[in-house]
């Protein structure tokens, strides 16, 4: 059903959605203080590991959007939270994915045997760090992701995401990775839990294969945006979305 009834919670991604790359999408503000206004809770959900909660509050706040710790949701936590504090993990990730496993208590080895593999966007990915991860999951390591993406959406086009990474240390392991970000279970259930029943509105993405594949996870419609992944020229007709628009500020506008 769209629009949604009023109030609740709409879950935001945050790549090609509020910003690409960090700078702005314009408008993003004014949708979400719209949304505010109106009494709906907003809850920024991203596949993005690579960021601290620091940068990532810092960047909402260059885009003129404020935000409590609870109102993030990345996938770094929640890949963090499915290993036992105490555990060892290599990790094929930056500083947000390093924080997460810290907070968790799980102690980052740079060579195997390790407990686990984390894979999460890096731009520090050679031929040595994948023999690395190869070799402490061929001894018996998890492989785990924070998310699947094959590619990230910037100002400048498309680059590689974390699962392009991923698919070079799966297809060298020969293991199925386990994967915490949307539109995986984990992801679901770490939304479920941060609301009270019946408060989950609308999921908002630009990818229709995470994003979308999430609310019909979570039960509630799918918004998608072309301002990312998904451009206005080349909009599939399978989306599932139950409404498509150019952007954020215009989906609420139509919606509000």
């Amino acid at each position: 059903m769209w629009p949604p009834p009023p109030g609740g919670t709409w879950v935001l991604d945050l790549d090609g959605v509020v910003w690409l790359a960090g700078r702005p999408i314009p408008g993003g503000d004014e949708a979400v203080a719209r949304l505010r206004r109106s009494g709906v809770r907003v809850l920024f959900a991203t596949n993005n590991s690579a960021p601290t909660r620091a940068e990532l509050t810092a960047q909402l706040g260059r885009c003129g959007i404020t935000a409590d710790p609870g109102d993030l949701l990345r996938s770094a936590d929640v890949a963090a939270g499915l290993l036992a504090a105490g555990s060892s993990a290599l990790v094929l990730g930056e500083d947000g994915l390093h924080e997460a496993l810290a907070g968790r208590g799980v102690t980052v080895v740079a060579e195997p045997p390790a407990d686990a593999v984390v894979v999460g966007l890096t731009r520090d990915f050679t031929y040595d760090v994948l023999a690395r991860a190869m070799a402490a999951v061929r001894g018996g390591a998890r492989l785990l992701a924070t998310n699947e993406d094959p590619t990230f959406p910037t100002p400048e086009g498309l680059v590689p995401g974390a699962g392009a990474l991923l698919a070079a240390v799966a297809t060298a392991t020969g293991v199925v990775p386990e994967v915490a970000g949307k539109p995986h279970r984990p992801t679901a259930d770490a939304i479920a839990a941060r609301l009270p029943g019946g408060e989950l509105r609308a999921m908002v993405g630009d990818r229709p294969s995470t994003d979308g594949a999430l609310a019909v996870q979570l039960g509630v419609p799918f918004a998608l945006v072309l301002s990312g992944v998904t451009p206005p020229e080349g909009v599939p007709a399978d989306t599932g979305a139950a409404v498509a628009a150019r952007d954020l500020l215009t989906l609420v506008r139509e919606a509000l």
